[in-house]
């Protein structure tokens, strides 16, 4: 029960940190999510993630063993449902992260390599609210093994290879526009059409 109590008065007392923090930027800045958040907000953020995160998942080790084949699943899934934010590197330097508030992560970086595997895997299950970072899981044990191949996927993200980063490119999701112009360019190096159209009005999309 001490235990108990002691974690609702630090929840009671962030929170009102929180609220104190929020009114300062609020008068100070406005909600414009082009501001970098202060480092108040980020200790804040990073406290309320932890106490979010149950002891029990936060200690827990990662039960998907670490082979070529699940490293593959994870890319091809990193690829479609997370490149768009956080890049294929994991470095966060897309136009959708970086108009994030707060900006998508480093996950190269010691403050996501330093989570435990547990905090890794709630954060993709759970998402973190107020951010951009949605909730991906979904009940049953299939889904939790995606989320842990996940987690050692981001393990080795400050590892990958140009191959690998290449594959992942291959795998991103393709606007309609993109797809066009993709395939009138292989049908030009194929000798089979004109190559993609070009002028003022076409514009390619990163």
């Amino acid at each position: 029960m001490k235990s108990l109590a002691r974690a609702v008065v630090a929840v009671l007392a962030l929170a009102l940190v929180g609220a104190a923090v929020g009114a300062f930027l609020l008068v100070g800045h406005g909600w414009s999510a082009r501001e970098k958040p202060s480092a108040a907000e980020e200790v804040l953020a990073r406290a309320m993630r932890r106490l979010a995160t149950p002891a029990s998942v936060r200690g827990a080790t990662n039960p998907v063993a670490l082979t070529p084949e699940v490293l593959g699943r994870a890319r091809a899934h990193f690829a479609d449902h997370c490149a768009s934010c956080h890049g294929n590197d994991g470095r966060g330097q897309t136009g959708l992260g970086q108009n994030l508030y707060p900006k998508a992560p480093d996950m190269t970086a010691a403050a996501t390599q330093s989570l435990s595997d547990g905090e890794l895997f709630a954060i993709i299950e759970n998402g973190i609210r107020l951010t951009g970072m949605p909730a991906w899981g979904n009940p049953g044990p299939e889904d939790d093994a995606e989320s842990w191949e996940l987690v050692q996927l981001i393990r080795r993200l400050p590892q990958l290879t140009p191959d690998e980063i290449a594959e992942m490119e291959a795998q991103n999701p393709r606007s309609r526009r993109e797809f066009e112009e993709e395939e009138a360019i292989r049908k030009f190096l194929a000798g089979e059409g004109e190559g993609p159209a070009s002028g003022p009005d076409v514009k390619s999309h990163h």
